[in-house]
């Protein structure tokens, strides 16, 4: 099967599941990502933050997602996507809510919970997009989806950057958090009357699962959701040790930029635009080069970058070394094998699990790996801020670039990647060749 560019992002975006997700997590990024990059500035100057409480608030955070991956994936495959979409959505309207009441860095507890819970849904969104598209051309849908999910980065940082220097940290986030409780309202009006499901599930299935789960211990329903293949298991690993690593320097990122590097809220945005504007644009051609060539490749590339960033970020001295070094780690991570802000996923990367499981277990076994991640690699951030108090800022970064390398030899060495049932010929531009 042969199909061009165009063709592919026709194709994919035919699907109102997909057309609808990748609109609204636009909306949603475009609104975050005018104030996330500046959060660890935010807590540190304005709501009295030590460098040990943005860790242990960082910690929370990831805590407070990993309780509820694993229920969110399993109830997707039991009672449907939509559902668990739609419950999620709706508890975002409340986290800018509670955040715009915070005066001190301890009143944060509450929103990162109501946070974490709307993590619920991410398992039944990554399920629902797997279902949605044909084998050959998973690469290409979840690329599209990246393709458009990360348009707003092109225009959110450099334009928080601009409002944080303009009217400081307070202001400028809460300008943000309005903004983010509207388009969350949005958000979920629009999901809930396009969105349709994905997993139809009859009522004699359903009376038959119902009644197999009543014989079954507990014991054997905690086994069979963690009953995975090898590889799957592998890939866990993997994530770990890359979300271990991003985690332990995530929300200090902007304030080494700051404080060591010496760049203003301007430069950090116009950096997160440039790295947005590069997943905008080779995160579709990523997708259609992995469902080609293959997912392997592309998440080898991906992962490596990363930790190879964070190293390269403690021997930056200016904007450009610093621009040049995130440049090459937003471009690499463009290709689909690593996640967005710590997260495991990424076109190549989704597109091999769902390559591996089977429709009915997509989500659980998607809310298994976001929970096992969450699990280990939670102390990441209060490991950050020790190294980063008592060693050094750059200590932080060394150790996980470390974390990163360890992952890729492993992933490298032991992740075999299976065979489509069919290849797929690509080109870009609207031509194509025969098989």
């Amino acid at each position: 099967m042969s199909r061009s560019y165009i063709g592919t992002i026709r194709e994919v975006f035919s699907n109102k599941n997909i057309v609808a997700i990748a609109i609204t997590t636009s909306m949603i990024t475009l609104s975050d990502m005018g104030w996330r990059p500046f959060w660890g500035l935010y807590l540190k100057n304005e709501l009295g933050a030590s460098m040990a409480a943005v860790g242990l608030l960082s910690m929370i955070q990831s805590s407070e997602r990993l309780v509820f991956q694993l229920p969110g994936g399993i109830l997707a495959d039991r009672w449907g996507r939509r559902k668990i979409i739609l419950v999620g959505t709706a508890l975002r309207i409340l986290t800018p809510i509670l955040y715009l009441f915070a005066t001190h860095w301890t009143h944060v507890f509450w929103a990162l919970l109501i946070n974490g819970a709307t993590s619920v849904y991410m398992p039944a969104f990554n399920a629902i997009i797997a279902d949605s598209l044909p084998e050959t051309e998973r690469g290409a849908g979840y690329g599209a989806y990246r393709m458009i999910t990360s348009l707003p980065q092109v225009f959110s940082p450099v334009i928080g950057g601009i409002i944080m220097d303009s009217f400081g940290y307070m202001e400028g986030v809460r300008i943000f958090l309005f903004v983010s409780l509207g388009v969350n309202l949005i958000v979920t009006f629009v999901r809930w009357k396009v969105i349709t499901e994905t997993l139809v599930i009859t009522s004699d299935e359903k009376k038959r699962r119902s009644r197999a789960q009543e014989k079954k211990s507990l014991q054997q329903k905690v086994g069979e959701t963690f009953d995975l293949p090898r590889t799957i298991w592998v890939m866990v690993v993997v994530a770990v040790l890359g979300s271990f690593g991003t985690r332990m320097v995530q929300d200090f990122l902007s304030i080494y930029a700051v404080e060591i590097v010496g760049l203003s809220n301007t430069q950090i945005g116009l950096i997160s635009t440039v790295g947005g504007l590069m997943m905008t644009a080779l995160a579709l051609p990523g997708g259609m080069l992995s469902d080609r060539f293959g997912r392997k490749p592309l998440i080898m590339l991906s992962r490596a970058a990363t930790p190879i960033s964070y190293f390269f970020v403690t021997l930056s001295a200016n904007f450009q070394q610093y621009f040049t070094v995130q440049s090459v780690n937003a471009l690499a991570s463009a290709f689909g094998g690593g996640g967005v802000g710590g997260r495991a996923g990424g076109p190549a990367w989704n597109a091999m699990i769902a390559d591996i499981v089977p429709m009915e277990k997509r989500g659980t076994v998607q809310g298994a790996i976001g929970t096992v991640t969450g699990i280990v690699s939670a102390p990441a951030s209060i490991l950050g801020s020790y190294l980063w108090t008592n060693l050094g800022p750059q200590f932080p970064f060394y150790v996980a670039s470390i974390s990163g390398i360890v992952g890729v030899i492993v992933f490298i060495l032991w992740v075999k990647e299976p065979k489509l049932e069919k290849s797929v010929e690509l080109t870009v531009g609207g031509g194509s060749k025969p098989p």
